[in-house]
């Protein structure tokens, strides 16, 4: 019975893929919007930041048309749209990253992102990824559902409903937050308070006793780590990044930039209101309710909850997590046993910018897509100098990154793959025979050799860069050119995608991009910085 429903699960699917299942418009504008209470011009998605939830079945196509109708020069009018997780195979040229896969969508302009993500299920979200944008409200989230996902007998609701979103907010524009600035407030589902505003209703999760919900938990931030909690609550984690996880209890979870986690809440406590808890890394206060929102029983009055002051006992270590799924790491389990092995060493210049190996990046005038189409494969030849590195197909991969810059730890994502995480930080060990595998770790403290394994099955350009956002535009990143003489054959150049690059050029530089610093300064002339 097994292999028969395989099949069928098989032949569904294929029969999906042929037909648009998500089929979707985000139409990206500016609106004065005030989700603390603070009035200020931002970026929204269908008018709301986040943005709706986008939601499919595994094996289903994607159609989602990007229409962009920005008129905000600061936030910057031409953008793109980062599908965080897919790993886009056959289909490089859909991921969304500006100036690497794509050139931006010009205001006024739309563009059909058209992909289907091939045997992927889990916990998705998507944003800008283009400059600063996704900091200004540019992001959502993206659920791929599972018909038989292994632990549907464990929870009884996931769905729109149990979906939890951190957001690091700022009453400034992006390119006004000083390097030591923190966010005003934490929005918890887009909303929240900040030290003395308002009391803006916060945001609640209804449940009712008895049931057990998925939990699906993303930080959609650009710049803090978060540690979660529900007062009276445990967790038991099942998925990391989309990859599932053997089942692990915890009671709180700490959450970098751009990971997301799903856990099972048993919601087996007496009818009340609990506090749900997302503390960053630079805050130590909860009170008036910042960094907060409501867990509500069915039954329970309309009420802050009552403070039940718990000190964490069994916090969540990525260390101990296991994948489910194939869960050793690939290639010889040894360290630096991996056929191609690369250090990256970060570092802080002093002049506003991080580097690599001695690099920083700098987005190139040409994507770097559009560059290996032209017949320049060669490392040599691809711009921006000594931040890109080719890989050869079907080969073991091996990453070591050291923790201990300035303004860390720093929260490395790969596009195009997950990867086995043989090394996390805080740990002196390493674990080839099932790491957790994921696609988003952070890189520790000083005396941290986080180290990664993945397998280059997936020809294309993949960003390997600091999701805290503002680190990404200050230089934190690489890309690997993975098999780039066989990327022209897993990639459709149409017209279309290529069209992107004849409009963008044709604006003017100050309708493409502004530089960080002039941004900056224009920012400083027109916004009193206080909040």
């Amino acid at each position: 019975m097994a292999k028969a429903r395989s099949a069928s699960a098989w032949f569904l699917a294929a029969l999906a893929s042929s037909c648009a299942a998500l089929n979707t418009e985000l139409v990206i504008t500016n609106s004065m919007i005030a989700p603390d209470g603070y009035a200020i011009n931002a970026i929204v998605v269908n008018g709301q930041t986040p943005g709706p939830v986008l939601s499919a079945q595994k094996g289903e196509r994607f159609q989602v048309n990007v229409t962009d109708l920005l008129v905000d020069e600061s936030m910057n009018r031409s953008t793109t749209v980062h599908w965080h997780g897919i790993k886009q195979h056959g289909s490089a040229e859909m991921d969304g990253a500006a100036m690497v896969t794509q050139c931006p969508i010009a205001t006024g302009n739309s563009f059909l992102y058209d992909f289907t993500p091939v045997g992927q299920s889990g916990t998705f979200w998507y944003h800008s990824h283009f400059q600063l944008q996704y900091c200004e409200g540019l992001r959502g989230p993206l659920i791929i559902y599972d018909p038989e996902d292994p632990y549907l007998d464990m929870y009884d609701i996931d769905d729109a409903s149990t979906i939890i979103s951190l957001v690091d907010w700022y009453h400034v524009n992006a390119y006004a937050v000083g390097i030591t600035d923190n966010a005003a407030s934490t929005l918890i589902n887009g909303v929240g308070r900040y030290r003395g505003g308002p009391q803006v209703p916060l945001s609640v999760l209804t449940v009712e006793q008895g049931k057990r919900y998925r939990i699906r938990l993303f930080s959609m931030a650009c710049k803090p780590y978060y540690v979660f909690t529900i007062d009276s609550h445990v967790f038991t984690v099942i998925e990391a990044d989309a990859e599932l996880t053997s089942p692990l209890g915890a009671d709180s979870i700490e959450i970098q930039p751009g990971q997301r986690y799903s856990f099972i809440l048993n919601a087996n406590q007496t009818v009340d209101n609990y506090w749900i808890h997302a503390l960053p890394n630079y805050d130590t206060s909860y009170a008036d309710g910042l960094n907060s929102a409501i867990l509500r029983y069915v039954g329970a009055p309309e009420a802050d909850p009552v403070d039940r002051y718990t000190t964490s006992t069994e916090p969540l270590a990525e260390q101990n997590l296991r994948a489910l799924v194939d869960p050793a790491a690939p290639g010889v389990p040894e360290p630096g046993a991996a056929d191609v092995s690369i250090n990256l060493e970060g570092a802080w210049d002093g002049q506003l910018r991080f580097l690599i190996n001695g690099y920083t990046y700098i987005p190139p005038p040409v994507p770097i897509l559009m560059q290996i189409l032209n017949g320049n494969v060669d490392a040599s030849s691809l711009i921006p100098t000594g931040a890109v590195y080719t890989l050869p197909r079907n080969k073991t991969v091996e990453l070591s990154i050291p923790g201990g810059q300035i303004q860390g730890p720093h929260p490395f994502h790969l596009h195009g793959h997950s990867f086995s995480v043989v090394r996390s930080a805080g740990s002196g060990s390493y674990n080839f025979a099932n790491p957790v595998r994921r696609d988003t770790t952070s890189n520790g403290a000083s005396g941290d050799n986080v180290t990664i394994r993945f397998t280059t099955d997936n020809p294309g350009p993949w960003f390997f860069h600091c999701h805290n956002d503002f680190h990404l535009d200050q230089g934190m990143a690489v890309v690997f050119a993975e098999a780039p003489n066989d990327i022209a054959s897993n990639v459709n150049a149409s017209d279309t995608w290529k069209q992107l690059c004849t409009t963008y050029d044709a604006l003017s530089p100050t309708q493409r991009s502004l530089p960080m610093e002039q941004h900056r300064r224009r920012h400083m002339k027109k916004h009193q910085i206080g909040h």
